[in-house]
């Protein structure tokens, strides 16, 4: 038994130190830096389990550390079919509703969104509205993601009665303008890429004049103010 052995240890220590009984060496084996592999015991479709073993290799040294994508991404280099002021437009739409203000809207902020516009959605159409634009498959919606949503609305490729054909329908935003595919020639085409380019030049010097507008009026009514001082000296 366990109570026996520990005690037959205690006494033989005993005896040890008080030298009537010499110790016997014992030959200690070097552990070998062998690689084990550990056992594929983890289900494919448990993410949790996958998470768990990733740690526990990061934590004995084993794999490298995934540094996050440093990419940037540029709405209106990569939405071009839409102009400045439609992003502008699904901009504020998402900051209204990002109520965590993490740069996502998760599904309570996608159930307030739409009980707000009047069609509120149950849990699993939140779910499925989700899942439709979900690139990145963590169950919440980036503003890239967002403005998936309207681009499958411009390309017609979303039923007027689900979710997010109701969501961009409700939402107030015209995304009817067609993009350069919908050209019927390569040459109408080309006209229609260059009046984009030019409509996008144009919405920048607005944006550009109406700041100098600003600054100008700010310049004025400093101005305006200290003339009001002095004349009060």
């Amino acid at each position: 038994m366990a109570t026996d052995e520990l005690s037959s240890k205690l006494s033989r220590r005993l005896l040890i130190e008080e030298g009537a009984e010499d110790p016997i060496a014992v030959d200690v084996l070097e552990p070998q830096h062998v690689s084990e592999e550990k056992p594929s015991t983890v289900n494919a479709d448990s993410e949790l389990g996958a998470k768990l073993v990733r740690r526990g290799e990061l934590n004995e040294g084993v794999g490298e550390q995934c540094q996050p994508s440093m990419k940037v991404f540029n709405p209106y280099t990569e939405f071009k079919e839409f102009s400045r002021n439609q992003i502008k437009d699904m901009e504020r739409l998402f900051k209204t509703y990002d109520a965590g203000k993490d740069n996502y809207i998760d599904l309570m902020e996608l159930k307030l969104m739409m009980e707000k516009l009047g069609a509120p959605q149950t849990h699993i159409g939140l779910k499925n509205m989700i899942k439709e634009v979900d690139e990145d498959l963590d169950n919440k919606l980036s503003f890239r993601e967002f403005l998936l949503i309207f681009r499958k609305a411009a390309a017609g490729e979303l039923a007027e009665d689900s979710g997010l054909g109701v969501l961009t329908r409700l939402s107030e935003i015209d995304v009817s303008t067609e993009g350069v595919k919908g050209a019927k020639t390569f040459f109408e085409a080309k006209v229609q890429a260059i009046n984009e380019s030019n409509r996008f030049e144009a919405e920048i010097r607005q944006e550009q004049e109406e700041k100098k507008k600003q600054v100008e009026e700010q310049k004025q009514r400093r101005t305006a103010f200290k003339e009001l001082r002095s004349a009060f000296k």
